[in-house]
């Protein structure tokens, strides 16, 4: 983008306000998704100070063009379609980036159509409570005296980037570009917690894991595809400000605004191979609980199998004695009939023969089932 006329030397790298010093502040009221306002909060700004806060977005146009080198920060919060046209045709904004602001629902790019840039990302912080990761999108239109944020969701906390902005007049009157910078930083400062959050689940996920309990598949397929969304927020961006990095001389970047973005680009790039650590850990621990559960599984299956291998004994060693128990039964039923014409029923030997008879039986079956292991 073509340098501004009226800036100022660039602030000293350690000035509050710009960098991580402190975490941004907490979301106020007209930041959240309930709002009924779309028009969040719109200012003029000359040589870095807010000169404006119109009422209107017709209001915020005709100041921006009262003045030469003047700049328009307008930020929306899910604006109407009628709101997103009259930006459109006052800014000259591409009717492709235009659709994209509507509909959402876009993976972080980066567009120039002529003189104006388009920027998606995805913002994400990391929720306590339900240990969850939220994302939300946010599209940015830069030009060369305007820009136009357009946000989808509770994060980033923009009104903290614009009040650190306007504490250093100095950067902000480096132009749009950093401002857009800004919002870049406060992108990417907010994965530092999400990271912190997942790495915290992460460890729990290891402890469940290894202690066998039977969650833990859900807690990690669940954790697995918030990664992957981390993954689709990060990893487009590291190219992203690659490409910003390169337009530095033919737009003529300012070059303090330089060392932040590479100082950008430095810690999104350490994210996104965090992020790729995860994806990589979760695999292996996805694999190892399958195998635990799996050794699990046969453990249960082999007492099983061991406790119907010693039932089974058992019932072999009963049905042996039933067996040779029921051999003198037999034997001394049939003696035990009571008819006149029953041979040898007055036998003097009979007696001695039924019980030499049960006996021989019995024994016989003693030694074969003994043979056979069932006793």
């Amino acid at each position: 983008m073509p340098e501004r006329p009226d800036r100022r030397p660039p602030p000293s790298p350690k000035r509050p306000g710009w960098r991580r010093a402190t975490p941004p502040p907490a979301e106020t009221p007209a930041e959240t998704p309930g709002d009924h306002r779309s028009v969040i909060d719109s200012a003029v700004y000359r040589q870095g100070r807010r000169v404006a806060t119109p009422a209107t977005l017709a209001e915020t146009f005709r100041r921006l063009r009262e003045q030469p080198n003047r700049m328009a920060w307008i930020g929306l919060h899910r604006p109407t379609e009628t709101e997103l046209l009259s930006l459109a045709e006052e800014f000259n904004l591409h009717e492709l980036a235009v659709e994209d602001a509507l509909e959402a629902h876009q993976r972080p790019k980066l567009e120039r159509y002529g003189d104006t840039l388009f920027v998606v990302l995805r913002a994400a912080r990391y929720l306590d409570a339900p240990e969850e990761v939220e994302f939300s999108e946010l599209h940015i239109f830069v030009g060369p005296d305007f820009l136009i944020t357009v946000r989808h969701g509770a994060a980033p906390d923009l009104p903290a980037v614009r009040r650190r902005m306007e504490e250093t007049p100095e950067l902000l009157s480096l132009g749009p570009e950093a401002a857009l910078y800004a919002i870049l930083d406060a992108v990417v400062d907010g994965y530092a917690p999400v990271v912190e959050g997942v790495q915290n689940d992460m460890d729990e996920i290891e402890t469940e894991v290894f202690r066998g309990d039977p969650e833990v598949s859900r807690r990690i397929y669940e954790l697995s595809r918030e990664m992957v969304e981390f993954q689709r927020a990060t990893r487009p961006l590291v190219a992203m400000l690659h490409g910003l990095m390169a337009g530095f001389a033919k737009y003529g970047t300012d070059e303090e605004l330089q060392r932040y973005l590479r100082d950008v680009a430095d810690h999104v790039t350490h994210t996104s191979e965090r992020v790729d650590g995860f994806r990589q850990a979760l695999t292996e621990i996805l694999t190892v609980n399958a195998t635990l559960v799996s050794q699990q599984q046969n453990a249960e299956m082999r007492a099983l199998a061991e406790a119907g291998f010693e039932q089974n004994e058992e019932i072999k060693k009963i049905s042996s004695w039933a067996a040779i128990l029921f051999a003198p039964t037999l034997v001394g039923t049939i003696y035990g009939m009571n008819f006149e014409d029953m041979p040898e029923l007055k036998w003097a030997g009979g007696y001695p023969f039924a019980i030499l008879l049960m006996a021989v039986v019995c024994v016989s079956l003693y030694v074969i089932f003994k043979k056979r292991d069932w006793l």
